[in-house]
């Protein structure tokens, strides 16, 4: 549970953000393309999602190794409504 003034809590290591969605069902069908591709993936605020619906986003986060192929398949599939930009070196 978070407080006013906590801070938001970030990405794990060793995880990257590569899409978000407004629609936790696209997420759901964005996640199984990259799980069917044999990526492993995780859906952040897809639970919050559901309640207010226009309030949050849902996160995919892939481990920092298959962050490639998952941002190539990501740029071929429709329903991403914001692909998350690279993270800087």
């Amino acid at each position: 549970m978070f407080f006013e003034g906590d801070a938001e809590p970030g990405t794990p290591e060793g995880l990257v953000n590569v899409a978000r969605f407004n629609d936790p069902v696209e997420a759901q069908m964005a996640k199984g393309m990259l799980e069917s591709a044999g990526i492993e993936c995780f859906l952040v605020g897809e639970n919050v999602n559901n309640l207010l619906n226009a309030a949050f986003r849902v996160r995919l986060q892939v481990r920092s190794e298959d962050e490639g192929t998952a941002r190539e398949l990501m740029a071929e599939a429709t329903g991403a409504d914001e692909l998350e930009p690279p993270p800087e070196v």
